[in-house]
């Protein structure tokens, strides 16, 4: 296989999630990832320390993001559709599979300024020196967004009743592929 082949192989599925985890959006998540790939193979080349193509492949995808946002946030062509799906009672097995989809909502309702450094923390297990590389921010303003952001988590999980784990620690990164992978 080619080496471009190869980074697609090894990041395409941490790439998604994370993308997943900014949009929302299943579609748009895979049009960032396709899109970081795209700039890669226009820019990759550049880099010069091949170990860091990771951390390069994350910030270019955040990066997309923030662009995409921008654009999508000035010109917007959906409707705004208010309903939302009926939550059947859980059975007992169901119950933590439930509240890592919970976790996972409100993680995606969770402002973009905690929301990317606890995805990336939680979801992706980037370190903090990571974090601050891809977000290009410093690594105390990602501690204490990680920090925050979980704050905000676990108020809002326990300030509604549910039926399992209080915490967004306790979701793995399992419970976002099985639920969109």
């Amino acid at each position: 296989m080619s080496e471009f082949a190869d980074l697609v192989d090894a990041h395409y599925q941490g790439l998604y999630r994370f993308a997943l985890s900014l949009t929302r959006c299943a579609d748009v998540a895979a049009d960032l990832v396709q899109e970081t790939f795209c700039v890669w193979a226009a820019k990759g080349s550049q880099l010069r320390d091949r170990s860091k193509a990771k951390t390069w492949l994350y910030t270019t995808l955040h990066r997309e993001f923030l662009g995409h946002h921008r654009r999508a946030s000035r010109y917007t062509d959906e409707p705004i559709d208010e309903e939302k799906e009926a939550i059947a009672a859980p059975e007992s097995d169901a119950d933590r599979q439930m509240d890592g989809q919970r976790a996972l909502e409100l993680l995606g309702a969770l402002d973009e300024t905690y929301r990317a450094p606890v995805a990336l923390f939680y979801l992706q297990q980037h370190s903090y020196k990571e974090i601050a590389a891809i977000l290009d921010i410093p690594i105390g303003t990602v501690m204490s967004r990680l920090s925050r952001g979980k704050e905000i988590l676990r108020r809002q999980m326990t300030a509604e009743p549910s039926s399992g784990p209080k915490n967004i620690l306790q979701l793995s990164p399992e419970a976002l592929g099985q639920r969109h992978g």
